[in-house]
């Protein structure tokens, strides 16, 4: 049997932070999370990535509680707070299906980690089941390349995040100083596990990886370094999606310079930098994507039957 078995929660060490409470007794770890899975909202997302909504939008399931503190953290809502609504692992195989009865392109999991134990064995009640679609790990890259390599064989897409290269912008940020070192082991592990991309009939990534870089103002070079690493490391074994949506959000004006939207300048310079490696595998953004209204309603829609 694949997967992490919810013991794993008695000595919790399934992130970097490794916290070790017991989450079976209803301690709660640094991400916030308890013994049951936590969900904000259950929807058709139109706005991912084209290879992962399709024509009918992603299923995504958006899972409260997360193990990063970014300060600038659109969804702070649900990562920082206790919004959200505690299912047990039938119910969360029946939205999983639910999913797929809607005409989903994907089964999009959103910020999963914390919860992986209760994903996998709900993930496999709903394969048993019928579950057919390709299932998304959409994570923010603060991953131990150990549990990627548990988890592959019940995920067809990883959908990570590398937010950072420096360490003091990831400390600064997000207090997460070790962020590049353990996101960079677990995006090769990523790597490894599903190979080269592979898309199927209308364009639906069925297996790979897709790696989104949201670009911060005043950070453009550390993002081109990004670029180059990703370049040097993996070629076109992955793809890419740059974001420019940054909007100044939660406590974003606590760092300096994170209290303004991008400029089309910084973009344009790092799809320009993209495009200078060769890279052509890769999502750029239109700039109004960069506002509040495309944020989700996290209201708990669909996760009570």
């Amino acid at each position: 049997m694949s997967g992490i078995e919810l013991s794993a929660l008695e000595h919790c060490a399934i992130c970097p932070r490794r916290c070790g409470v017991n989450r079976l007794a209803g301690e709660l770890g640094y991400c916030g999370a308890g013994r049951l899975a936590r969900v904000a909202l259950v929807s058709l997302h139109p706005w991912e990535e084209p290879c992962i909504a399709g024509k009918n939008g992603a299923g995504t399931v958006f899972f409260s509680h997360c193990s990063l503190r970014c300060l600038f953290c659109q969804n702070a809502v649900i990562s920082h707070k206790e919004n959200g609504i505690d299912v047990d692992e039938e119910r969360l195989a029946e939205i999983f299906l639910e999913q797929q009865e809607r005409g989903a392109a994907t089964l999009d999991l959103v910020t999963p980690t914390h919860f992986a134990p209760q994903i996998l064995t709900a993930l496999r009640m709903a394969k048993k089941r019928g579950l057919t679609l390709p299932v998304v790990w959409n994570s923010s890259g603060y991953e131990r390349a150990e549990i990627i390599d548990v988890i592959a064989e019940e995920i067809d897409v990883f959908l990570p995040d590398l937010k950072y290269f420096d360490e003091k912008s990831a400390a600064d940020c997000s207090d997460a100083r070790d962020y590049f070192s353990y996101a960079s082991a677990a995006i090769a592990a990523m790597v490894e596990a599903k190979g080269a991309p592979v898309l199927r009939e209308g364009g639906i990534l069925r297996s790979g990886v897709l790696v989104r870089h949201l670009i911060l103002p005043g950070k453009r070079k550390e993002s081109m370094r990004i670029l180059d690493w990703l370049w040097e490391t993996f070629g076109e074994k992955i793809m890419l999606s740059l974001m420019g949506q940054y909007t100044p959000m939660y406590r974003a004006a606590e760092v300096k310079g994170l209290d303004r939207k991008l400029t089309t300048f910084e973009y344009q310079s790092v799809v320009d930098h993209a495009l200078s490696l060769g890279i052509t595998r890769c999502y750029v953004q239109e700039r109004g994507a960069a506002s509040e209204e495309f944020v989700p309603k996290f209201d708990g829609t669909g996760v009570i039957r």
